[in-house]
This record gives structure tokens, C-alpha cells and sequence, in this order.
């Protein structure tokens, strides 16, 4: 038998105590407890208020420990000062799960965070979820469990649905509730997690994963706290058949804190998060209307098995907009084959038959026109997912039933395709078509973009998650402080990054040296400390003859003393001077959510001004880097460009996977990574690092300036 959820007490309980429980069903905590009566809960209520006999007509109990038996829930709705009172009273009567409205502990200050702090303690110490504080509460519909104070439920409760909705607003997610439930979307389960003391939002993911009910997964996030579990949440949620659908807000800009590290200034909190959220599989949402659009999408009963759509209309204007929308949302508008375009026009010789499938307003004349468009494409043709323009016909006097008996047919008929409209109608109708499972969109372009995204859900959740590569264990630590290009190169090279042969000279002597080893042209780099960009101090020099290496190194060093006075110079790196190939950067930035997340982009000095870049979270192998690799808008430029030729792309594959087991492995032994540029040759030539810097937690702050 499967163990119960660690959530179920706190979503599913069969008892409930109420603190603070008022007879006033308007104020904050009377609401619950008339919802819960309004909506049916079969469980036992117990309102807590020393101060009345009975609570809304219920008996009323002076404290938790009156309470005759078990209790499997606490809503706290009492002032902060009695909260800490009300979780060692649950602890004590044994309770599982509770909601905490009250507000007044870490959003406050020091002296809330203290409190809140205490209140996690005891959770945690007894084993109670711990929803809030400060939050809305949540409702299960599915059995009228009710510790919430939202307005959503002012007129009543609503019908159980297949939406599940996790928000760290509660007011916010009042609101995403209310423009669901006028899309005519139903929420089985909520919740507002508030402060996230201990439940947090990849808790509720969680849940609703393994919920029967529930078919699709839409999240309001401000913050995530811990990548892990959310990345744990989301995957049971894949695994469990239920797209994640994910509004992410406060997308400021990371400050570039280092200015010695490019990766720092690019990898802005919201980059990171959009390249997580791909990698996990979540479909991201920008506005209020994206989360309602595409959870109405993924809701209406199937999910689209291909990109291939088939659009059919009566207005060849709105067939070409939803041709553009479908061409920039990835998805086939598959052609029709030559003797089904042939029967279309049999029927309307003026018809455009390829695909939009324009019929005109012929059907006016003919409604069997219809009947006989819908099993050409969804039966002949074989289309897995349609989309129809009907403007007003939705409504029309004449046109509404014969529209809708077609297109119910056609749904019933095809129950495995994915069936949605464009039309305008009124809402009575509108749920008439819903029951049919057939989506509804007055916007043709809105349609398009919802239906390819349920389709993207769809192709998540029938493809395994990649595998992660093995990460080693115990590997040496990194040295302290700014490891700059020699000895970075060296780690990294350990690591199975390619470099390229080269030496360190300290003298004019080594350098000559050197040159003779290591080739006819040469690059001279100045190697200090104190300098991370040698570009803008004149240190280095390319193309140098190996004949002239002895005076060239002479002249580099006075002229980076000259300019930086200060700076510790360690010598001057020798290494061959190459040409031909595409110049990449690759960086790591350690971020506080995910861990180690590993940056591509096109690299060179341009890199923040071009900012065309792309993260991922480590480790990853050879097939997220190949998507990695497809995702950056200059990926032609590895293709071979303008006569160019192609480069070297499974190297640079490697070279990013590699990277990101390595920087797992080092998880916490870092800030920053940069390796740019990593020069990806032609094909068959392979990459290597040119230059590479490594920063570590003890960098000093003043560490990212050159010495002056």
C-alpha cells in the first residue's frame, strides 16, 4: 500500500481545529470556518475560543487540549504574540499539519525573523507541516477543506476541477483564482504558502503531483528557496503525467558584484531561472494571462501528441494570422495531401485547401461542409491536434447549434485529438463546448500559442528527464583566492578541458626558450593577480615571431609596469598563436538557488554588449549541451558562416559537459568561472581554453580591480 503524502494532514485532514475562531463570519477568522461549513467538510470542526460557548452555531472549546480525541489539523488565526502558544498546544495534542494566517514574524524585521524562527523550530522538531506564516491558507474542494480567508470563496464554494494552484501571494493568488474561475477553469486545490517557513511551494508541486485529480500544475513564484527540492517536486510531477505550468516574477539584474568575471555580469536571476525552468521541464508563464491561458490549454481533458496542427476557417485572414502564429511557436502546419485538397474543393471550388484549410463562408449554405472537414483532417489527414476560426458563427442564430453538433461530433468521434476554437460566445455556450473538451478562444493568436504550449508540456512529459552524468567525489580543493590564467588553465585541464601547450616565463631567457618548443607564432600574455583583463593593460601580444620572443617579453612587461605599477607580476605565458574557428565563452556562476549554473555564449570582448548567452544547471551530459549549444541566437556561426567552415561542435559539447561535472564536484569551492574565450576549431580540430579565471569565496572584495 502507498504511504500517504507528508502533506496529507495538512490538505486532506479528517479533523480541524480552529484558533481563534470568530463568530463573525466576515472577519479573518470567521471566514474558514463558515467555508468550511458552506462547503461541505465531512471531518470534525473544532473551533478554539475561551471567550464563547459556541462558534457559529458549532460547540466552541477554551483550549486545543478541551478537544475530545484526535485532531489532525490547526488553523492558527491568533496575533503573533499567542502563535508560539498555539504550536506547542498542536504539538502536544498530536497535530499533523497547520495553517498559520498570522502575520508579524520575518517580513517585519529582526524581531519576526526571531519568532518565526522559534515557530519552525517547533515544526520541525515535531514532525507538523507548516503552512505560512503569514499566508492565505489553501482549500482542498475536492473534500471542502477550507483554511483560507481569501474572498475567492465570498459567494460560496466552488466546483472541484483539474487545476492545482501553489502561489507564494495570497492576494495575488486570489486573484489568479478569480481570472481562472472566469476563464472557466476549476481549482481543485491551493495554497498560499506565505512565508515558507517549512512548506514551501515545490511541497505543494509535490502533492498535487501525486494527486488523481488533478491534471495540470500552475505556480505564482517570487522566490524559490531551494532548487533541489524544486527540481525534485517538478520531476515527480513529470513523472506523474502533470505539466507544470510557472509564472516567475522579480526579475532583477545579479549586480556585477566582479567585474573580473563576465559570467557574474551576465548571469542576471531571471536568465538563470528561465534556463532552469526549461531544463526541468516547466512551462514558463510572463503574465497573469500566460499561466491562465496555457493552464486552460493543458486542462481541457487531452494534450496534443505532435506539433503537426491542422487549422480550418472561414476567414482567410485569420488563417494567416494563425499561420504566422504557428510558425513562430514551432509548430507544423503539415500540408494536406494532393487528393484530400482535391475533395475540399470538390466541395468549395474557391476554397484554400493546403493547410490553413480556408472553407469560406460556404458552410452557411452547406453545414455538412463541416462535418466532412473535421473527418478529412482528424480522420483521413490524421492530425492530432485542430484548431478552428469561427468568429461569431459561436453565437449566430443561425450558426451556433449546427457548429456546435459538428464540433461536439467531431470531439466525441476523435476522443485522442486535441480540439480547440476561435469564436466568439456567450458563456453558456462557451461551457457547453468546455463539457464537449473542446477549448475555446475568442483571440486566434492566443489559441495557436496556448495549443503549442500544451504541446510542449505534452512532449516534456513523454520524454525521460536526461540522465545525470556521474560527479566525482573527493577531488583536491581549490587553492584560495584568485586563481588566475596559468594555474586556472591547469585545473581545468585536469578537469578535461582542452588547452592549448604553453609555459610560463619568468625571465626574457624562459620566454626564448619556450618559443622554440612551441611554434613559429606566438602569444605572449602577461600573468598577474591583480590585472583579470590583460587586454585593457596592454598585456598581451599576439602573433609574435618565435625569433622575437626575448625582446617582445622585455617590452610587455615594462609597458604592464608602467601602467599598473603595483600589480604582482608573475611572468609571461608562451603559448602557440591559432587562427580559424568560432571564439565561445564558458562560465560558472555559483547561484544560491540551483548551485552551480554553467553559462555559453559567443565569447571574445563583446560578450556583455552581445549578451547572447544560455545557462544550465550542473552537472549535465552531451545532450543538454547540444541543446545548450542550439539555443544561442549566433549557433549558425559553429555551422559555418559565410564561407567559414563548420566547427568542431561535438568538442565543444564536451568541453561544457565536462565543465559542469566538475563545478558539481566543486560545489562551494567557488564563486565564478570563466573560460573565454574556449576557440572551437573546424571540425575534427577540436577547442581549446585561451584564457581562464578562476575566483574562489576568499577572493578579497578589492580583488576584481588592477592594482594602480
Amino acid at each position: 500500500m502507498t504511504a500517504p503524502h507528508p502533506l496529507t494532514p495538512l490538505l486532506a485532514p479528517s479533523s480541524v481545529a480552529i484558533f481563534g475562531a470568530s463568530n463573525d463570519p466576515t472577519r479573518i477568522s470567521g471566514r474558514s470556518l463558515r467555508y468550511f461549513r458552506e462547503a461541505g467538510y465531512q471531518g470534525a470542526l473544532y473551533p478554539i475560543n475561551p471567550t464563547r460557548d459556541t462558534v457559529q452555531g458549532l460547540r466552541a472549546y477554551p483550549d486545543l487540549a478541551a478537544v475530545p480525541g484526535r485532531v489532525d489539523f490547526g488553523l492558527i488565526a491568533v496575533p503573533a504574540n499567542l502563535a508560539v502558544e498555539a504550536m506547542e498546544a498542536c504539538v502536544q495534542k498530536g497535530v499533523r499539519g497547520v495553517v498559520m494566517f498570522t502575520a508579524g514574524f520575518a517580513e517585519i524585521g529582526a524581531e519576526g525573523r526571531a519568532l518565526q524562527e522559534k515557530i519552525t523550530q517547533i515544526a520541525r522538531d515535531s514532525g507538523i507541516r507548516l503552512c505560512g506564516p503569514n499566508c492565505l491558507g489553501l482549500f482542498n474542494m475536492r473534500i471542502g477543506h477550507t483554511p483560507t480567508f481569501s474572498s475567492f470563496l465570498e459567494e460560496g464554494p466552488t466546483p472541484s476541477g483539474p487545476l492545482g494552484m501553489v502561489t507564494q501571494s495570497g492576494a495575488f493568488g486570489t486573484h489568479l483564482l478569480a481570472l481562472s474561475a472566469r476563464r472557466g477553469i476549476q481549482v481543485g486545490v491551493w495554497m498560499s504558502t506565505g512565508n515558507e517557513a517549512d512548506v514551501a511551494v515545490a511541497d505543494g508541486i509535490s502533492f498535487l503531483a501525486d494527486d488523481p485529480d488533478t491534471k495540470a500544475i500552475a505556480c505564482y513564484v517570487e522566490a524559490i528557496q531551494d532548487g533541489k527540492l524544486f527540481a525534485e517536486a517538478v520531476a515527480r510531477a513529470r513523472t506523474n503525467g502533470k505539466p507544470v505550468i510557472l509564472m516567475k516574477v522579480g526579475g532583477s539584474t545579479i549586480g556585477a558584484a566582479a567585474a573580473a568575471s563576465h559570467t557574474a555580469s551576465l548571469a542576471g536571476s531571471d536568465a538563470v531561472y528561465d534556463a532552469a525552468l526549461r531544463q526541468l521541464g516547466v512551462e514558463r508563464a510572463k503574465t497573469p494571462e500566460d499561466l491562465v491561458e496555457i493552464a486552460y490549454a493543458c486542462t481541457r481533458g487531452r494534450l496534443p501528441s505532435s506539433r503537426r496542427l491542422a487549422v480550418v476557417t472561414m476567414s482567410g485572414g485569420a488563417g494567416v494570422l494563425m499561420a504566422d502564429a504557428a510558425e513562430e511557436e514551432g509548430l507544423e502546419l503539415t500540408p494536406l495531401a494532393e487528393d484530400s485538397q482535391k475533395e475540399v474543393l470538390s466541395w468549395v471550388p474557391f476554397a484554400a485547401p493546403r493547410n490553413p484549410v480556408d472553407v469560406t463562408a460556404q458552410a452557411l449554405n452547406d453545414p455538412t461542409i463541416l462535418d466532412k472537414g473535421f473527418d478529412l483532417l482528424l480522420g483521413k489527414e490524421n492530425f492530432p491536434a485542430m484548431v478552428g476560426f469561427f468568429t461569431t458563427w459561436a453565437s449566430s442564430p443561425q450558426m451556433a447549434e449546427p457548429l456546435f453538433k459538428a464540433v461536439a461530433s467531431a470531439a466525441a468521434r476523435y476522443p485522442d485529438r486535441y480540439f480547440a476554437l476561435s469564436a466568439i460566445a456567450s458563456p453558456e455556450m462557451q461551457r457547453r463546448y468546455e463539457e464537449a473538451g473542446v477549448g475555446l478562444f475568442e483571440d486566434p493568436w492566443r489559441a495557436v500559442q496556448s495549443i503549442a504550449a500544451a504541446t510542449r508540456c505534452a512532449e516534456r512529459l513523454a520524454t525521460p528527464p536526461l540522465p545525470n552524468p556521474p560527479v566525482p567525489e573527493n577531488l583536491p580543493p581549490l587553492p584560495r583566492g584568485r586563481i588566475a590564467e596559468h594555474e586556472a588553465k591547469r585545473i581545468l585541464a585536469g578537469a578535461g578541458i582542452p588547452v592549448l601547450d604553453e609555459v610560463l616565463a619568468t625571465n626574457a631567457g624562459e620566454a626564448q626558450d619556450a618559443a622554440a618548443k612551441l611554434g613559429e607564432r606566438l602569444v605572449l600574455k602577461i600573468v598577474s593577480p591583480d590585472i583579470p583583463h590583460k587586454t585593457e593593460m596592454g598585456g598581451v601580444m599576439l602573433n609574435v615571431p618565435a625569433t622575437e620572443v626575448s625582446a617582445a617579453y622585455g617590452r610587455l612587461v615594462a609597458r604592464v609596469k608602467e601602467r599598473a605599477p603595483r600589480a604582482k607580476i608573475d611572468g609571461v605565458l608562451i603559448s602557440p598563436m591559432v587562427s580559424g574557428g568560432v571564439e565561445m565563452i564558458l562560465g560558472v556562476q555559483n547561484d544560491a538557488v540551483f548551485g552551480p549554473v554553467v553559462m555559453l555564449g559567443l565569447g571574445g570582448i563583446f560578450v556583455e554588449v552581445l549578451r547572447d548567452v544560455t545557462f544550465r544547471i550542473a552537472p549535465f551530459g552531451l545532450e543538454e549541451a547540444h541543446r545548450m549549444i542550439g539555443e544561442l541566437r549566433g549557433a549558425a556561426m559553429l555551422q559555418g558562416a559565410r564561407g567559414q567552415p563548420p566547427c568542431d561542435v561535438e568538442a565543444l559539447a564536451e568541453a561544457l559537459s565536462k565543465l559542469s561535472i566538475f563545478v558539481a564536484a566543486q560545489r562551494g569551492q567557488f564563486t565564478s568561472i570563466d573560460v573565454n574565450p574556449l576557440l572551437v576549431r573546424p571540425n575534427g580540430q577540436g577547442a581549446a581554453a585561451l584564457d581562464a579565471l578562476i575566483l574562489t569565496p576568499e577572493a578579497a572584495p578589492g580583488d576584481d580591480e588592477v592594482a594602480p
